[in-house]
């Protein structure tokens, strides 16, 4: 299975082989139990939808306790499909913890960004803005918008101030610095795009480098 439903913890230090402190961030993965299995022969790809921290069956609808039923597992507040690989042995009832992160020197992690509200373009896009000094009028201000020539219009995609965040965010290549199978725990070198607690989607490296 390429990858598996995790929260954020949060950010810590630790000390690596070498010695050196290293920034890591520390994430909840799984345990995640097999819902559904979708074949090829049927849907056209062969993947395994799972789910993430457990839910009160009165706040599901009828069809999705139906559903958690079927499949003799609680009930889940995350769901998610993963693509499984040729030749699999994964069944529904399943739970598929860290542990199959062995080995794997790589991840990507996927997760949705802070939102930051509506932000200017010195914030959004790092602008330096105007002079500070000699009069100058447009310290935090983008300037100019419009062209001189023809067609004389703001082209598309011009950074201007707008909602900041909240967005999709992939960041990849995170080297696998911990794998703890016992507490559910894979921590990983760099900064996790989310604030804690949040939902993030871990991956096996998809380009390694």
């Amino acid at each position: 299975m390429e990858g598996l439903i995790g929260k954020k913890l949060g950010m810590t230090q630790v000390w690596d082989d070498q010695g050196q402190l290293v920034p890591v961030t520390v994430l909840e993965v799984g345990p995640c139990p097999v819902v559904q299995i979708k074949q090829k022969a049927r849907e056209g790809y062969d993947a395994a939808q799972v789910g993430f921290r457990a839910q009160k069956p009165q706040r599901l609808t009828k069809a999705l306790r139906t559903r958690y039923e079927k499949a003799g597992v609680p009930p889940c507040r995350e769901l998610r499909e993963f693509r499984l690989e040729a030749g699999h042995n994964v069944k529904v009832g399943d739970t598929i913890t860290v542990a199959m992160f062995e080995g794997v020197k790589l991840v990507d992690v996927t997760a949705i960004s802070k939102g930051r509200g509506f932000a200017g373009a010195v914030r959004r896009f790092r602008m330096a803005g105007g002079p500070s000094t000699h009069g100058g009028q447009s310290k935090r201000r983008i300037g100019s918008i419009g062209e001189r020539n023809l067609p004389g219009w703001i082209r598309k995609g011009k950074p201007m101030p707008g909602h900041m965040g909240a967005v999709r965010v992939t960041t990849r290549n995170l080297a696998v610095v911990q794998l703890r199978p016992e507490d559910n725990v894979l921590v990983v070198r760099g900064a996790v795009p989310g604030p804690v607690g949040g939902r993030v989607i871990v991956r096996k490296a998809l380009k390694q480098s």
